[in-house]
């Protein structure tokens, strides 16, 4: 499956953002979607997933009631609603498929190229 992000700029802080990934290629259903973020200097992390159906949801503890994952698959789309967004989740954000089997899923095989979110205080 390919992935296409998109959907990031600059953003006050307390401002909002939604990010978007587009897939092609293979049954997108079959797939849990997640969103992970690079900071600067700083590894990779995980921020949320959304199961193949959309019913269960997952979030880092540091995004919970600020971000909301969601994903239509007749759009094979998956989004990012991001809220309240702080200087500190200035990252390059990065959407992922997982053709794991069993939730939550932990290993994702297919990413996307990355889009770049920056909060300025």
């Amino acid at each position: 499956v390919q992935l296409q992000a998109s959907g990031g700029g600059l953003v006050q802080a307390g401002g909002s953002l939604r990010l978007s990934c587009a897939a092609s290629g293979r049954t997108f259903s079959n797939y849990v979607m997640g969103w992970h973020r690079q900071a600067p200097g700083k590894e990779r992390e995980f921020v949320a997933a959304v199961s193949w159906s959309g019913g269960r949801l997952y979030y880092t503890d540091s995004v919970k009631g600020r971000f909301t994952i969601s994903r239509d698959n007749a759009k094979n789309t998956v989004y990012l609603q991001m809220n309240s967004l702080k200087p500190e989740d200035t990252a390059v954000y990065y959407c992922a498929a997982s053709d794991g089997r069993t939730w939550p899923v932990y290993e994702y095989a297919y990413w996307g190229q990355g889009t770049l979110v920056t909060v300025s205080s």
